[in-house]
């Protein structure tokens, strides 16, 4: 065997002081609070461990989009229906933030009986159409609403992309692509989480 090969590597050591999990006023862990720092960026990546917090950081993020910097709505997109019960409504005031999270049980189409196809593009149609501020749907579904309506279809509004690591550059990737001709458009704000 000859002699091995040097790999490099990073390593990393945290506190274990708990700090991590303490609130601050608005009720938000340190990681949402730093995420909730950069809220006014069009195009914000939360990278954060599993359980850390993101859904609840996006939260924070996307109702300060929608009461303070002009966004009609905010699009939720998961990769599989049962993630989107991440995104049911939470009380945030209860904790000391400014607004509650509310997605109307029409909006959040992972409830929905019946295929990402179909009923649920329309019901993403009828959304866009609509006043009601949060919709939450798989991946599956917004590709092909987006194929349907168009990107245009999404300006002004607030598309979360929620365990984007899914999402390739690849160009066969469909959300990849359409998450391209956003930002190439520039008229909707996305974070991505991962």
């Amino acid at each position: 065997m000859s002699n091995p090969t040097a790999i490099p590597s990073v390593s990393v050591t945290y506190a274990h002081d708990g700090s991590s999990t303490k609130a601050n006023a608005l009720g938000m862990r340190p990681m949402q609070e730093r995420a909730y720092q950069k809220r006014g960026e069009q195009y914000l990546l939360i990278k954060s461990p599993p359980a850390s917090g993101k859904s609840r950081a996006l939260m924070f993020i996307a109702l300060d989009k929608l009461e303070n910097q002009g966004l009609k709505q905010a699009i939720i997109v998961v990769p599989e229906k049962a993630i989107g019960s991440s995104f049911h409504d939470a009380p945030l005031s209860q904790f000391g933030f400014w607004a509650d999270w509310r997605v109307e049980p029409r909006w959040n189409l992972c409830d929905a009986p019946g295929g990402d196809n179909g009923g649920k593009v329309d019901a993403v149609k009828k959304f866009l159409e609509s006043e009601a501020k949060v919709l939450v749907c798989t991946h599956a579904t917004f590709r092909f609403a987006v194929d349907k309506f168009g990107v245009e279809a999404f300006d002004d509004r607030l598309i979360a992309v929620d365990e984007f690591h899914h999402v390739s550059a690849n160009s066969d990737n469909k959300l990849g692509d359409h998450v391209r001709q956003f930002m190439t458009r520039d008229k909707t704000h996305i974070v991505p989480m991962t």
